[in-house]
C-alpha cells in the first residue's frame, strides 16, 4: 500500500452515477503505481456511486472537501449525465481551477461540459464530433479551435474523444510527466498496438 505523503501531487477524479468507468481504466493504474501522485476520487456528496458498467465505487471524499489550491490535475470521465446537463455542483470548482490555470482533463461527454462553461472557446480541443458538440452545446463558440483528433492538449486543457481512453491517458501522462516520453511511447504501443519492446 502506498504511503500518502505531503509532497505527493494530488490528482482528483470526479465520479458520479453513470460515469464511464472504462475511460479511466488505462490511466489510473499507472498513476496509482507512482510514488509522486495521490489519486483522489470524489463525488458531490461522497456517497457510493455506480458506474455505467454497474461497478459500485466508494469515493475517497466529497466535493466540499476539495481545496483547489491542492489540486494538481482534475479528471472528468464521460457519461450521459453531461449531455443531460445533470451535473452543476462542480461548476465553481472547475471555473476556479481554470482561472488558476490548473490542468483539467476531460473525455467524451465531459467535453460538452467544458463547452457549456466556455472553456473550449480559446484552446485547441477535440470531442466526439464537432457537429454533435455544437448540437448538444448551442452556446459553444470554439469551432475554429476544434481539432479532428483523438486527444488534444492545449495549455492546461486536455480533451479526448470517447473512443480514445488510451490516447487520453498518454496526454495526461505527458502533462504530469509521469514517465519519460520514450517510456510513455512504449506504454502506448503496448496497449494500443500490442507491441512489446524492452
Amino acid at each position: 500500500m502506498k504511503i500518502k505523503g505531503k509532497n505527493m501531487k494530488k490528482i482528483c477524479v470526479f465520479i458520479f452515477n453513470g460515469f464511464s468507468d472504462w475511460e479511466l481504466a488505462y490511466l489510473t493504474p499507472e498513476i496509482n503505481k507512482s510514488e509522486q501522485f495521490e489519486l483522489i476520487y470524489f463525488s458531490v456528496d461522497g456517497d457510493l456511486v455506480t458506474s455505467m458498467g454497474g461497478l459500485q465505487v466508494k469515493p475517497t471524499t466529497s466535493l466540499k472537501e476539495i481545496n483547489t489550491e491542492n489540486v494538481d490535475l482534475l479528471i472528468l470521465p464521460g457519461g450521459t449525465a453531461w449531455e443531460k446537463r445533470e451535473i452543476k455542483a462542480i461548476d465553481n470548482l472547475v471555473k476556479e481551477l481554470a482561472d488558476n490555470e490548473k490542468p483539467i482533463a476531460v473525455i467524451c461527454g465531459a467535453t460538452f461540459y467544458l463547452g457549456q462553461l466556455g472553456l473550449l472557446d480559446n484552446v485547441h480541443h477535440t470531442s466526439n464530433d464537432l457537429g454533435y458538440l455544437k448540437a448538444v452545446v448551442p452556446e459553444y463558440n470554439g469551432q475554429e479551435n476544434y481539432q479532428n483528433q483523438l486527444a488534444v492538449t492545449d495549455r492546461n486543457i486536455i480533451t479526448a474523444n470517447g473512443i480514445a481512453p488510451i490516447e487520453f491517458a498518454v496526454e495526461i501522462f505527458k502533462k504530469i510527466q509521469l514517465k519519460p516520453n520514450d517510456e510513455i511511447e512504449k506504454w502506448f504501443q503496448l496497449f494500443k498496438n500490442g507491441i512489446w519492446s524492452e
